[in-house]
């Protein structure tokens, strides 16, 4: 017998860990002042998370894709991943091809 924990056991521990990060950074922000909070956000706006390089959005059938001038990684926003998930094989084909040199 395994002591493996099941596919939902993971997804719970997993979730259970995101919303106690999540409440930890809430606290964090809560205690930043609005204005470092402004500076902060001007310093990172549309910068590759990676390597802080600038980012060039592109919209891609309404999705707009950010693709990193350097490293060439690729950023989606909140909910525009569960809009590429939810596009057909060839459509997704057709994403990526417009990042491929």
């Amino acid at each position: 017998m395994s002591n493996k924990p099941s596919e939902k056991e993971d997804d719970y521990v997993a979730r259970q860990e995101y919303v106690r990060l999540k409440k930890l950074e809430e606290a964090k922000h809560l205690a930043l002042e609005a204005e470092e909070i402004k500076r902060l956000k001007a310093l990172h706006q549309m910068r590759c998370p990676r390597c802080g390089m600038e980012l060039i959005a592109v919209n891609y059938r309404g999705i707009e894709v950010d693709k990193c001038s350097e490293c060439e990684g690729v950023w989606l926003d909140a909910g525009e991943l569960e809009e590429v998930s939810k596009m057909e094989k060839s459509a997704l084909d057709k994403l990526f091809g417009v990042f491929r040199k």
